[in-house]
């Protein structure tokens, strides 16, 4: 059935016809005629009339809609969906309403956090910027959220516990320490090896004043030594899931936070022993000494160009292992060689990387291309470049070479890295738990950027605590989605997934009283993303 427009007597008029098989031929019926067009055009019946038909089609209603005045909002849902699911999987929402039982707020604060939450891992910022944020986003239940709904809900995370012991160099035990016990003792399970855990530092300084008490004046590894800051410890169990972070006033050094640290771990997870798995520019001699007294182990990285016992006999000699990493990645990357030795006591293990030994090589030979160049043109001005100067020697009064000796020498440390440690793991096992430290770098990373506008916004200490402390929770789901992409078969770069993710938006177009909503279409790795975690995408075209 179908509209036609028939002429007759000078005249236009508009039908409605149908198709009907007669035998073998087909034979159109008129079922009835609607009128002239000039004259229902002028009245603007035509319109009216397919407008009308439309509520009954929702490819019509589609077509039409620029024809009249419908109302249309699109909002992003591929973030919402995928880590809705992760943080039920996980079950923080539950957890929080637990707390919350002897609680009577007068809004959704599980809904307020979850927002926070999803805000870091999509776009950081502070949360004055989450509430205008979440607006782009279709999220059931933040309807009625509000700027202050965020500030109560960060306070609530924050907020000591009554009744609890104030330890020295410690922040009061509160709320957001039973949600990080919760999500710890439903994860944990009889194959959860917590024998040996990670940890690290990081400083964040603020705009503001830091709070009461936990802004202050220390060490700045951001080199802002004129802004108050807080210390922020992370601790991640071997498979690099985050367990807990920590927060000290900005004048704790490291090796205090690490005694109070390790007597906390074993009382509250029940963890027997912590390593510091660090670059070794990051701790000094003094602070290594210290950590052996406490009894905490290490795993360090060596500084191979400035330490007199990277020899060549230790870097070149013996025999290579060749080891993988995860097993759960179906495309392994490319194996690692290990090697070990003990020289004057201490036990060192030494890697290397064949496809970053190939990269360092070609590096290099286009440093020297351009430094060649550049001699001969008599520009010195390279000669400041550490990158360039390493290779050089000097000739007579201001006059450079490039030094054979030097080039062959840096050619020695290709694709390598050497570690030192005082645990007796395997050096296999040495070697891939360092490679965890890029990890626990990717994730201080990660927080530097989510609290990159750091939390000017809170004036009150529990508030700053509840801010930091929603990017631990954003490290998690991002966890466990590297987790179920690993058990999938994919890796995929963090900007990709949420490129691809923020891409997947429905549109909803109301007009009459007639709804319909259409998904734009998945793009790159979306669709593996869903399948992958276990979420269904939703349907391209759905009305209501």
């Amino acid at each position: 059935m179908f509209l036609r427009v028939k002429k007759s007597s000078g005249h236009e008029y508009l039908q409605i016809v149908e198709n009907k098989r007669d035998g073998k031929k087909t034979r159109q019926r008129v079922i009835g005629t609607i009128g002239r067009m000039d004259e229902l055009a002028g009245r603007g019946q035509v319109d009216q009339l397919l407008r009308s038909l439309a509520k009954y089609s929702e490819r019509a209603l589609l077509l039409l809609a620029g024809t009249g005045d419908p109302q249309s909002e699109v909002r992003k849902v591929g973030p919402v969906l995928v880590f809705e699911r992760l943080w039920e999987k996980i079950g923080i929402g539950e957890i929080i309403h637990g707390l919350l039982k002897d609680r009577r707020y007068q809004f959704d604060l599980e809904r307020a956090v979850f927002v926070t939450v999803l805000h870091r891992l999509m776009n950081s910022g502070s949360d004055r910027q989450a509430e205008r944020w979440m607006n782009g986003y279709r999220i059931t239940g933040v309807e009625n959220l509000d700027l202050q709904h965020f500030y109560r809900a960060m306070a609530w995370l924050g907020s000591p516990l009554a009744g609890q012991p104030l330890e020295a160099g410690f922040a009061p035990r509160c709320v957001k320490d039973m949600l990080e016990e919760d999500i710890f003792r439903r994860r944990r399970d009889l194959f959860t090896d917590m024998d040996l855990v990670f940890f690290d530092t990081t400083s964040i300084y603020f705009e503001g004043d830091g709070g009461e008490t936990i802004g202050q004046y220390g060490h700045s590894k951001d080199h802002r030594s004129d802004r108050k800051q807080i210390v922020v410890g992370m601790v991640l169990d071997n498979e690099g899931y985050p367990v807990c972070c920590e927060m000290w006033p900005g004048n704790t050094t490291d090796v205090t936070t690490l005694k109070a640290l390790t007597r906390q771990l074993k009382e509250r997870f029940g963890i027997a022993r912590i390593c510091v798995v660090s670059d070794r520019g990051m701790i000094s001699k003094k602070a290594l000494e210290d950590l052996e007294t406490e009894g905490i182990h290490y795993i360090l990285g060596v500084r191979m160009r400035r330490n007199p016992e990277m020899t060549e006999e230790l870097l070149e000699s013996g025999t290579w292992t060749e080891i993988h990493g995860s097993r759960r990645v179906k495309k392994d990357p490319a194996p690692l060689l290990v090697k070990e030795k003990t020289v004057n006591g201490r036990r060192y293990v030494i890697c290397e990387n064949p496809e970053e030994k190939i990269t360092d090589a070609e590096t290099r030979a286009k440093i020297l291309g351009r430094l060649s160049d550049a001699l001969r043109k008599g520009a010195t001005s390279l000669v400041g470049n550490k990158g360039y100067r390493r290779f050089l020697s000097a000739e007579g009064k201001g006059r450079f070479v490039v030094d054979e000796k030097k080039v062959l020498n840096d050619a020695r440390f290709d694709g390598k890295w050497v570690l030192t440690t005082d645990m007796s793991l395997p050096m296999a096992q040495v070697a891939l738990k360092y490679k965890q430290l890029i990890l626990v770098e990717m994730i201080f990373r990660d927080m530097k950027s989510v609290l990159d506008t750091r939390p000017i916004f809170h004036k009150r200490d529990e508030t700053i605590r509840g801010h930091v402390f929603c990017s631990f929770l954003a490290l998690v789901l991002r966890k466990e989605l590297d987790r179920a992409l690993d058990d999938a078969g994919h890796r995929f770069e963090w900007e990709d997934i949420k490129r691809d993710l923020k891409a997947l938006a429905d549109t909803t177009i109301t007009d009459d009283n007639k709804t319909i909503t259409v998904r734009s279409r998945a793009e790159g790795c979306c669709g593996k993303i869903f399948a992958a975690v276990g979420v269904a995408l939703p349907a391209t075209i759905k009305s209501s």
